[in-house]
Order: structure tokens, then C-alpha cells, then sequence
């Protein structure tokens, strides 16, 4: 793996067939200075966004992109840090550019995204024999189909060259002891090749049972310098196996993630996925 900066670029949304993750934002739901956690994945000419939180519009703004040129969208989950641009990329593609952008979901997450967040927003900004909008007025919806051979649910999707596959995790409530317990949320494996831990607790059985199949060159994982809640605390994360370690850059942080730079490092962990950075995958 390679990173590097985007220094003050418009960011191009091709490349020539390397697969690419930028961070548009690393920081977690409260963070002021840091924009939020939200990912492009790039690779040859086609590319999906992993989440689109409140920041996201201003954030691919600044990288001269507007959200209504984004393809394909996956969402993790429902907390505003990661749905809270969707309202904006809803509207804007039905009624200013035109197009009805793709995104990947099962259909029980959609009857979820739906009925709990989007639809008042939306249902109503057209009235047709007293009928309003649905989710698939605003969205192609692209279906990842399950995987037998997991023992938590598993789907996949290929999206051009880019291959996704979509992991159960266990964020929230806290109360969750289990992924089946948990409200949907997931992680994302690409290309069978990269981790993207979305949010989740602590779950070492998640880990190591998803690494020894695919023996992963990076783990991008969520940490929290506290323990306690729905995020894996740094304390927390240091039990895990030193070759995991050694393979995992943390991300979905606090603004004062400067603070912890050492205590990060000393306990054998990669470092830190930092916005406005790509991080290739030759």
C-alpha cells in the first residue's frame, strides 16, 4: 500500500485501474475540525462512495465535486454522520441534474434508510392521486446477493472492477452483545484485499475470523479514546493479535487524535487514516 496527499486537487473520481480509497473525512460524529468518516472508492473508471454524512456535501465542494456526480453510494449505517447528505443527493439528483444515482442496499436496510430517516424529507415534494415518492423515485437500487459460506451474514456486489462484499457488524444499540442483536450496520471488504471496518465495537472474532480467509493488506478500523458505547476503544484494540496490528490504521476519530499519536504507535498499530489522503493499492 501507498499513500499520498491531494494537495489542494479537484479530485478525479477515475484512475488507470489501481484501486484507491480517499478519505474525504476521518473524524468521528462530533468532530469539528476533522470532516466525517466517509470514503471514495476508486478503481479505473468507476467509483462508490461508503457513506454521505452531514459534511459530505461542503467536503467534495472544496475538492471541486458536486454529490450529484457521485454513481453508486453504499451506506453503512443510519446515524447522521453517515446518511446526513442523503436528503441533499436525493433532491439534487431528481430535481436539478436530472439523474437517479445507484445505491447498493439490501432490502431490509432499505425499508429502514426509508421509513426511519429519508422520507420525510422527501416523500412529499410531489403529490400524485395523494401519493407520494418512494425510495426507488430517488434511487437505482443495486442488490448484493448473500454468501452461504459465512457465518454472519455476508453479500456481495461487483461494481465494474470493483469487487464489495458486505459484513454484519455489531455498533449499536449498546446494549448489543452480538451482530444479530445489533441494528443493521456494516463493514466492507474490497477487492478481497482491503478491511473497512465501518463502525463496530470490539469484535476480535470479526477480525480474526475474516482475516485468516483473506489475509487483508490493511485494516481500516474506528477507535475511540475512551472505552465504552458502540465504538472499539484503542484500549481495547491493543489485545488484538500483533500481526493485525501491524496491518491497521485507525480512522473515525476525535479532533485531539494528535494527542494519541504515541500511545497509538507504542502499542503496535499502523497509525492513523488521515483526510485528504488516497491510499492505493497497486
Amino acid at each position: 500500500m501507498q499513500s499520498r496527499k491531494n494537495h489542494g486537487k479537484d479530485l478525479e473520481l477515475t484512475n488507470e485501474g489501481t484501486l484507491s480509497l480517499f478519505f474525504l473525512g476521518s473524524g468521528s460524529a462530533f468532530a469539528k475540525q476533522l470532516n466525517q468518516n466517509n470514503v471514495l472508492v476508486i478503481k479505473g473508471n468507476r467509483h462508490v462512495m461508503i457513506d454521505c454524512g452531514t459534511k459530505a456535501p461542503m467536503a467534495l465542494s472544496r475538492l471541486g465535486l458536486s454529490l450529484a456526480e457521485i454513481d453508486t453510494f453504499l451506506i453503512t449505517h443510519s446515524h447522521a454522520d453517515h446518511i446526513g447528505g442523503l436528503e441533499e443527493a436525493m433532491l439534487l439528483g431528481r430535481y436539478v441534474a436530472g439523474n437517479k444515482q445507484r445505491m447498493i442496499i439490501t432490502a431490509e436496510y432499505q425499508e429502514i434508510l426509508w421509513h426511519q430517516s429519508l422520507r420525510g424529507g422527501a416523500e412529499y415534494n410531489e403529490v400524485n392521486n395523494g401519493k407520494g415518492l418512494g425510495f426507488e423515485d430517488f434511487w437505482e437500487t443495486l442488490r448484493p446477493r448473500p454468501l452461504a459460506e459465512f457465518a454472519r451474514d455476508t453479500r456481495e456486489i461487483q461494481i465494474g472492477d470493483i469487487n464489495l462484499k458486505i459484513v454484519r457488524t455489531n455498533h449499536f444499540p449498546e446494549q448489543s452483545q452480538t451482530w444479530e442483536q445489533s441494528n443493521y450496520c456494516v463493514g466492507v471488504i474490497i477487492d478481497d484485499r482491503v478491511l473497512f471496518t465501518g463502525d463496530t465495537k470490539y469484535d476480535p472474532e470479526f477480525l480474526e475470523t475474516y482475516d485468516r480467509k483473506f489475509k487483508f493488506e490493511r485494516i481500516f478500523h474506528d477507535a475511540q479514546f475512551r472505552t465504552g458505547g458502540i465504538h472499539a476503544s484503542v484500549e481495547e484494540l491493543k489485545h488484538l493479535p500483533k500481526p493485525i496490528k501491524r496491518r491497521m490504521l485507525l480512522m473515525h476519530y476525535p479532533d485531539s487524535w494528535r494527542e494519541h499519536t504515541d500511545e497509538v504507535r507504542a502499542a503496535g498499530f499502523r497509525g492513523f487514516a488521515k483526510q485528504g489522503y488516497f491510499y492505493d493499492f497497486p
